[in-house]
Parts: C-alpha cells; structure tokens; sequence
C-alpha cells in the first residue's frame, strides 16, 4: 500500500467587526429576533441600490496589513449567482478577478516547535448570506425557516494556499488568523455566533506526487476541536476509499459532529457556475495612498512583535510570552498588571496560576473577570511589601473574586497582614527551637548541603503557630542565625 500525503487549504470567513451592513445602514448586532435587521437593500428589493460601508474597507487594508500581503489600490465588486433561499437577490456581491488584498504569509509554530509559513492567496470582502433554521419549535410541521439578519453582514474571506499537511496544522494556521483578526480589532472572533467560520479543502496523494488529488470541501465548521475532527474523519475516509479501489468525487460535505462523520451536501461548484460579472450597482474601490497610511498608522502592536517584546522587555520565557499574548486583551490585561505592581515574572505567575484557574473553574472569559487588572496589581504590590505573603495572597484573591472588596479591604477585615515585628518572630522561633530539641541537634550535626532542606522543617512550625502570618524570609534568617550558633 502506499504512504499517503494529506494537502489541506483553509477558506476562513471572517465576520467584520461593524455596526452596519456592508451596503446597507441595518445592524449587525447579534441575538436579535427573526428578520428585524434586514432592510429593502438585504432583501434585495427592486429599485434599492447598495452603498459600500467604509469602515469594511478599513479592516480589510488592517488585516492586508498585518500579514505582509498585498494591497490593491484597485478592487471591484462582482456578483456571483446562485440560487438558495437564505439569498433573497439570488447574488451575492463577493469580489473574484480583482480582490482587495493579495498574496501574503502568516507564520505559524508547529508541535515541534519548528516555524512553517503558510501562503494567503487571497483575502477578498463579500456580503454574508441569511440563515436557514430547520429546528425552530415555533414553525412546527417539520418546517424551516429563513432569518435573513444575517444576510448583508460583511465578512473578509481568507483564502489559504494548500500549505497545511495535517490537521493540527489546519487547527494551527486557523488559531493564527484567528489571533490576528481579534488582536487588529476586525472581528470579534466568536465562533460560537459565526462570527468566525473555516471551510477546509481537504486531499489526498501518494507521498512523493507533484499533482494534488481531489478534494473535498467540508463546510462552515465553527470551531477548532471540530475542525480537527472533520479533516481526520474526511482524510480516513478518502484514503480508505482509494485503497478499495474508489475515486474521491469533488464536491461539498457538511461535518456532523454528533456523529463524527463528514456527509455529501452537493456537488462542488467550479467559478464558472457562478457567473461572475462585475456589479453594475457598485463603484471599483480606489484606495489612497494617505489613507491608507494613515490606518496602517493606527494599527495595534501585532501578535508577533508583543510576544517578543515581553521576552526582551519583561525578561519572560518564551512559552510564558506565547501563553501571555494569546489573546490581545490577555496581554493588555498582563501588561497592566506587570507595570503596576513592578514585577513583571510575579504577574505573570498570577495571570497564568490563580487567574487563569479561577476563570477556568468560573467558565469565564478574562475579560470579565471580577478581578480586574488593577485590583490584582494592588494584590501582588501587598506582596512585595511584606504586607502579606504569597500564601495568604491566594486567601485575598478568593476573598476578591467573591466580591469582598479590594485588596486592602480584605486583609485589614481579615486580620490577615503579615506579621514582621522582629520581637514577635523571634517568639515563635524560640517556641519551636525548645519543642524540638532533637530536630535542632539532627540540624546542627549535618553537613552544610543537607541543612537548607531541614530548615524548612522549622519554618514551618512557625508558619503553623503564626495562622500563615509570619514572614518567611525573616523567619528563615532567624533560624538560619540561631541554629548556627551551637554549630
């Protein structure tokens, strides 16, 4: 039997982050009731005429932009036809001939931490079409209905080369785009909403041939676990197909994910069955040289570049950079907290330990956290004074997120500052030198190299009597001073 080598390319529909349509004035706000956000121009009613929303525009020179690609100072809008009933004018104003932004490269880092470029062939605006829903109670009979607010929407198509040989490498490249469309602020990234949908071409060829073999296309997956399922289950598929002697059909699939089987939707279209022509109802988009800078001027710090200024600037590692700066408002988040309390390796602790476990526990997203950046920077500044120590601080942080108040507040209600009153510690290190005696003199008797773990034996007896109060550094000078006397 052959080997068998896996050529994936990624279609990624991204859902632009404005607050009206692409060529009408109604609004994309999410959750809305059935058919209330579409207006004559969606519905394509006969003397409306579209207008070409700006601000799209914008966000397709940003993403152009951050991948290095290609702008065009000259784009057109076509029309490509084909008849389904979520698109009311039987067309969607796509772009095919001449796209706003051409061939560019993301970078993305591979499992083995080997680095892979992955082409953009394309990234081109269009309108989204409306929304079938076949399990609405309220239609009844086995009915389905057709929500048309989504229809008009804008979206930026991302159209990958077929650079990817797995599925984790399709997963990869998808998190990629996906970081940089939310980090540049042009799509709010939720998958969940279809704000951000991937089709994956998927083939298979045996390893060493040069032509590619048919592909499939699997359709609006809306999320990455569900991506990576789809291509293994469709890769399985063909390559058991061919060795039974079958030949894969080119067309397009739908993933069921209760299943975990990718299943025949149609046949797959070539362009020329859409016939494209150029929208008469729509001017080719000139671009400016001065607008354009100006934009380009205004963009974010990108993934990329802040992940490698936290490692130069904060002196992180390189995996706690890359967890840090997964998301732009995890780094901002970070950032706050590591200039404010001055001690960027401290926050980095925190936001990544007992903030992320907290979100986690809470299935929360960061940016609704009850701590925010500057209560927990107030938090770890308590540490760093000697107010209270690390231990405790993960009393206060709970106290916090239950919403007892800041800092401060909780561990003046709580009595829990630490103790450092030279007279006090001293105390509770003679009550623990005299209650283990044979401790002291095991203590005193040993080598130098074995002493540092023993001491924490004695510590801890402090820190016991203490109730956590007692600060462990002084407590550990003391000891360290005494024991060694009778040494």
């Amino acid at each position: 039997m052959p080997q068998w080598e896996t050529v994936i390319g990624l279609e990624i529909h991204t859902q632009l982050a404005t607050e009206s349509k692409i060529f009408s004035a109604s609004s994309t706000q999410f959750g809305a009731e059935p058919n209330t956000q579409a207006s004559l121009v969606d519905l394509g009613m006969p003397g409306v005429l579209p207008v070409l929303n700006k601000r799209a525009v914008e966000m397709a020179v940003r993403f152009a932009r951050a991948i290095d690609a290609e702008l065009a100072p000259y784009s057109v809008f076509a029309r490509k036809n084909y008849f389904y009933p979520d698109l009311p004018k039987g067309y969607q104003i796509s772009q095919y001939e001449l796209p706003i932004v051409g061939q560019g490269e993301v970078e993305v880092v591979l499992d083995d931490g080997a680095i892979k470029k992955i082409g953009v062939t394309r990234a081109h605006l269009e309108e989204d079409a409306g929304k079938s829903l076949h399990e609405d109670t309220q239609l009844g009979g086995g009915m389905s209905g057709i929500d048309l607010n989504r229809a008009g929407t804008p979206l930026l198509e991302i159209v990958s080369e077929p650079d990817m040989r797995s599925a984790k490498e399709a997963v990869t490249y998808a998190r990629k785009i996906h970081q940089i469309v939310t980090y540049i602020g042009i799509c709010d990234g939720n998958m969940q909403e279809g704000s951000f949908r991937c089709d994956a071409n998927v083939s298979v060829r045996p390893l060493g041939q040069k032509k590619l073999g048919t592909r499939a296309e699997l359709k609006n997956i809306n999320s990455f676990r569900f991506l990576e399922k789809a291509i293994n289950y469709e890769i399985e598929r063909q390559i058991d197909l061919i060795e039974d002697g079958g030949a894969v059909v080119q067309e397009t699939r739908l993933y069921d994910a209760d299943k975990d089987e990718t299943r025949s939707m149609r046949s797959k279209e070539e362009a020329n069955d859409y016939r494209y022509f150029p929208d008469p109802d729509l001017l080719p988009v000139e671009l400016s040289d001065v607008w354009v800078d100006d934009i380009i001027a205004s963009m974010p710090e990108l993934p990329d570049a802040r992940r490698s200024r936290f490692q130069t600037q904060y002196g992180l590692s390189a995996y706690d950079a890359d967890i840090l700066t997964a998301s732009r408002i995890q780094a901002d988040y970070f950032e706050m907290v590591a200039d404010q309390c001055g001690d960027a390796k401290l926050a980095a602790n925190w936001v990544m330990g007992e903030l992320a476990a907290a979100l986690n526990k809470a299935s929360l997203e960061i940016k609704d956290a009850p701590v925010d950046a500057q209560a927990l920077a107030r938090l770890l500044s308590r540490i760093k004074d000697n107010t209270i120590s690390g231990k405790l601080a993960k009393q206060v942080f709970e106290a916090m997120w239950a919403g007892e108040g800041g800092a401060d507040e909780v561990i003046e209600s709580k009595g829990l500052k630490q103790v450092t009153d030279a007279g006090a510690l001293e105390g509770w290190v003679n009550e623990v030198m005299v209650a283990n005696p044979e401790q002291v003199e095991n203590y005193r008797q040993a080598e130098p190299e074995k002493r540092a773990k023993m001491i924490g034996f004695f510590v801890g007896q402090v820190m016991k009597r203490s109730k956590g109060k007692a600060n462990p550094q002084q407590v550990n000078a003391l000891f360290r001073s005494r024991l060694e006397e009778a040494s």
